[in-house]
């Protein structure tokens, strides 16, 4: 343990000695896997940066839990309070966008982003208004006001999100091999508690060890696959709210994405333009969806002719793509068309001639 180096670049390795399992021989001696810590500095700094650590190399396994107790027997209970992995963190970034204070994304993105699976123009039209009510003059009162409705909103939002995700089909998710997360402590002193902690692990010749927690955690194995096998089925009645829920979503983004497009119909901005939306019923009225869908598919084709005719045109330019090539070409085929009349008007007198002296017997 003590050739162990210390530090990897900006990491400190912590050496983690994973427990036994009973069916492995009593002679076969522990694994050791390798947990690599520093601050957290991420791109983009955010108000949690001092209290909280960026570990790699994270155990695939690895739960809340895992890490709960680790800290627990490193610095004492009660200084860690939670930790994102790096796969949730992508996952939040897809659905509710770059907010978290873990993430390192921009967090000026829209704040009414959609999933993927709710409609197009219900989160096009919102990122305009968006944008728009940003830049609008709002004194501090209204602006507060806003965001705490939008903050509403957005929980409302997430509320209903997850109402209509489907049953998951694990017991208990595995990471990424080689994953990221980010631990949060209760405050800088802890951090700086941990890493004193961490900096003499490798001299001093102990690997903590990772807890179990099979008490808390839901095991691996076999009984995990099988709790796979019962979840893959999951109950009619639980499906069904799932996907009632998510169309009623659905539906409700529809009918918010007509009323953003009726509001900003004709409502110059700022700068004087005007926002062209297309309305339900096709022409700016509201009845019925088949003149608009008529008009779409019109228009889907008028682009669809302009892309071929343009692939055409880009084809017949690059096959001679300089002009010297051009006009070499058109002198070859001049020439060309010169020998042919040539041999022409040779082959006419040649026939000429050959008539001239053909005699008729009488």
């Amino acid at each position: 343990m003590s050739s162990l180096p210390r530090t990897i670049g900006d990491f400190s390795v912590l050496p983690l000695r994973v427990p036994q399992l009973a069916s492995m021989p009593t002679t076969t001696p522990p694994a050791t896997h390798m947990l690599y810590v520093r601050r957290n500095a991420p791109k983009i700094p955010t108000p949690d940066d001092d209290r909280s650590l960026f570990l790699a190399n994270v155990p695939v396994d690895s739960t809340e839990a895992h890490f709960r107790a680790l800290f627990a027997a490193l610095v004492g209970p009660g200084r860690f309070e939670s930790i994102t992995f790096g796969d949730e963190r992508g996952r939040r970034r897809r659905h509710r966008g770059p907010r978290s204070s873990g993430d390192d994304g921009d967090s000026d993105a829209d704040s009414d982003s959609l999933d993927d699976a709710l409609p197009g123009q219900a989160a096009r039209l919102a990122a305009l208004q968006s944008r728009k009510r940003k830049r609008d003059g709002f004194s501090g009162a209204e602006r507060a006001q806003e965001e705490a409705a939008a903050a509403a909103a957005a929980a409302a939002a997430e509320t209903e999100r997850q109402r209509a995700a489907l049953p998951s089909t694990w017991s208990r998710t595995l990471h990424r091999s080689g994953g990221t997360a980010v631990a949060l402590l209760v405050d800088e002193k802890s951090v700086d508690l941990v890493d004193l902690v961490v900096a003499g692990a490798p001299s001093s010749g102990r690997a903590p060890s990772r807890p179990a927690t099979a008490t808390t955690v839901p095991p691996l194995g076999p009984a995990w696959l099988a709790a796979h096998n019962r979840l893959v089925y999951p109950d009619r009645a639980a499906v069904r709210d799932a996907v009632d829920a998510f169309f009623v979503q659905y539906n409700q983004q529809e009918a918010e994405a007509a009323a953003r497009a009726k509001r900003l119909r004709n409502v110059p901005d700022e700068d004087g333009f005007v926002t062209v939306t297309r309305g339900a019923g096709g022409g700016g009225g509201g009845g019925g969806g088949g003149a608009a869908a008529a008009a779409r598919q019109h228009e889907a084709e008028l682009a669809r002719a302009k892309q071929v005719a343009k692939q055409q045109r880009q084809e017949k330019e690059m096959t001679h793509f300089y002009r010297f090539q051009l006009r070499e070409r058109k002198k070859a085929e001049q020439a060309e068309l010169q020998r042919k009349f040539q041999e022409d008007r040779k082959r006419v007198a040649a026939m000429r001639e050959k008539r001239g002296k053909f005699k008729p017997e009488v």
